[in-house]
């Protein structure tokens, strides 16, 4: 017979109360179980003593005769310092989808030629803004030349 040490929920709807037992894997999860050895509230504050209750003599006991504790279990036993959990890491875990990964490299391709249409925009409105001050730049120039040289006929006028 395969032994977990497990949770099994009671209490309220939306409000969970776990009892900490010792079953037989092929059992549903809230039946009957072999022996319970502790509590768990998991509505109770994290540094409050009371959130996990655990006999850790009959935990250990389970655990020499091979009972398997799940993950959650074996938590508060490492906590409890029982038996050291190993570290999991799952690198993956964070990566998105393939479906979400296409979005995002479509959306990058949308905003790339959206940022381009914006530069070519931008250019062809500062092009002609640069022809039309290139051309009134020496048209501006010759105007001026002839003011100056319009005063200065108005000035020989007046001295002779």
């Amino acid at each position: 017979m395969a032994i977990s040490l497990r949770l099994s929920r009671g209490g309220a709807k939306k409000r969970p109360y776990y009892r900490i037992v010792a079953a037989d894997s092929r059992k549903p999860r809230d039946g009957a179980y072999l022996e319970q050895i502790g509590t768990y509230n998991p509505l109770l504050a994290k540094d409050d003593e009371k959130r996990v209750q655990l006999n850790e003599d009959r935990a250990r006991y389970w655990l020499g005769v091979g009972a398997q504790p799940s993950d959650r279990v074996a938590r508060f036993l490492d906590a409890a310092g029982v038996k050291e959990r190993t570290a999991r890491n799952n690198p993956n875990k964070a990566e998105p989808g393939e479906k979400a990964k296409e979005r995002a490299e479509e959306k990058a391709a949308k905003a790339a030629e959206a940022e381009e249409a914006r530069k070519a925009a931008e250019e062809e409105a500062n092009a002609p803004a640069e022809e039309a001050a290139a051309e009134e730049a020496p048209a501006a120039e010759e105007g001026a030349a002839e003011e100056t040289a319009a005063t200065a006929d108005e000035g020989e006028k007046a001295e002779g």
